[in-house]
């Protein structure tokens, strides 16, 4: 029951600010909001790889990327690690415009100095007609819409959403080829893309997580070959309203596991489908966004209850502009204030023996203040609580800290 009030809570929320028109108003408030890249009245959640300052029209190849530092003083139950300082993720963009319909744009990431060094995309893109363009490469799947859009300049929080990290296992690169468009008629642009890849592999049962965990399914494998021959499927739709926002509707699925070996047929084929709902709506000076999922997989029955086999999250953020004006060389710099709410349930359902429901759920909040000298570049300021629900739904564990850091487009 739950998971279907998260469910209906998200969609009141999202549908009937998505039907609002406040063109007017919006156009003027969202540039001090958020970067300007991405709030344009044409710029869709399927143009977030694209939507970056660094690519500009005269050029045929530019370098660029973005920084993010930040501390951590973090309390839970009453014991600390003490302050800690991060440089959480320096990512190099590579864009090239290799000739009127061909692109290549490229993303590395070296996450907390070199712990991660990781190609998050490298793709090419043909465009035959702008309802028709072909891309493959190492591709981010359009499940959800962080997945796509997830700089950490665009967000007024530090933390990336639980949802997108642990249901959706974002960032999520794979290799794949496939085809995306858009149409466009009146005030809305509609958007489609459909694509296969190399899938989420083993791993995510049976991990260090002790839980169903589909970033352990992250393997580095998954950039040179599928481990079942057996490609996953993901796509996504979305409807814009030029100067109001966007509603989209996503789903990944395919195999996960490893079923045949040498030609026999050592398991049966476990299958991995993740469904997803997000929407963004700026009302009046508010910005709205949210993301919501659920993830279904096929868990060996030897596994027990331990490991789910349906899992859920969502999250909202809500950002305020509060203050505008005159700072040094800045004569647009924005205060803004942040709110986000969020779940995730690792494990829906009820144990066999008792009846009773399985924990294993995490229930967070942040609010945060953030100042923009420019909308490419924020300093950020939050303070966020966890409750964290062991699966036995005992008296949750409670975490608390304090972040603050930067995050910028260079």
């Amino acid at each position: 029951m739950k998971t279907v009030t998260f469910f209906i809570c998200f969609l009141v929320i999202a549908f009937p600010v998505f039907a609002q028109d406040n063109k007017d108003s919006t156009q003027m408030q969202t540039r001090s909001v958020v970067p300007q890249n991405a709030t344009t009245q044409n710029a869709t959640t399927q143009d977030a790889v694209y939507r970056r300052p660094f690519i500009t029209s005269f050029a045929n190849t530019s370098i660029g990327g973005y920084a993010e530092a930040n501390t951590n003083y973090f309390v839970q139950d009453g014991v600390t690690e003490g302050f800690s300082m991060e440089m959480r993720r320096f990512n190099l963009f590579i864009f090239s415009s290799i000739s009127s319909r061909i692109k290549l744009l490229s993303e590395i990431e070296f996450e907390r100095g070199t712990e991660a060094i990781s190609i998050e995309t490298a793709l090419v893109d043909f465009e035959i007609d702008p309802a028709l363009t072909l891309r493959g490469g190492i591709i981010l799947p359009p499940v959800g819409a962080f997945n796509l859009r997830h700089d950490s300049p665009l967000y007024e929080i530090v933390e990336r959403p639980l949802v997108a990290t642990q249901i959706i296992p974002s960032t999520l690169s794979s290799v794949g080829f496939g085809v995306y468009g858009r149409y466009f008629f009146g005030d809305f642009i509609a958007t489609y893309d459909a694509y296969i890849v190399n899938g989420l592999q083993d791993g995510i049962i049976l991990n260090a997580e002790g839980r169903t965990f589909l970033q352990a399914g992250k393997v580095k494998e998954i950039f040179s070959e599928s481990n079942n021959g057996v490609p996953a499927f993901t796509g996504k739709v979305a409807l814009r309203k030029r100067g109001l926002g966007e509603i989209g509707a996503s789903y990944y699925g395919g195999i996960y596991n490893r079923f045949r070996r040498d030609g026999i047929t050592v398991d049966a084929q476990r299958s991995l489908h993740i469904v997803a709902l997000d929407a963004n709506a700026t009302i009046g000076k508010v910005l709205l966004q949210g993301e919501a999922a659920m993830s279904i997989v096929d868990v060996p029955e030897s596994a027990g209850e331990f490991y789910g086999r349906r899992q859920w999250g969502a999250y909202l953020d809500a950002v305020v502009p509060v203050w505008t004006g005159a700072v040094l060389d800045y004569t647009a710099a924005t205060v803004n204030a942040t709110l986000r709410v969020e779940h995730v349930d690792y494990n829906v359902g009820q144990f066999a023996a008792t009846g009773g429901n399985i924990g294993d759920e995490v229930t967070a909040g942040a609010v945060g203040i953030s100042f923009r000298p420019t909308p490419n570049t924020v300093f950020r300021l939050n303070y966020r609580q966890e409750f964290i629900r062991d699966l036995l739904g005992n008296v949750p564990v409670r975490r608390a800290g304090v972040q603050f850091g930067f995050a910028t487009y260079f």
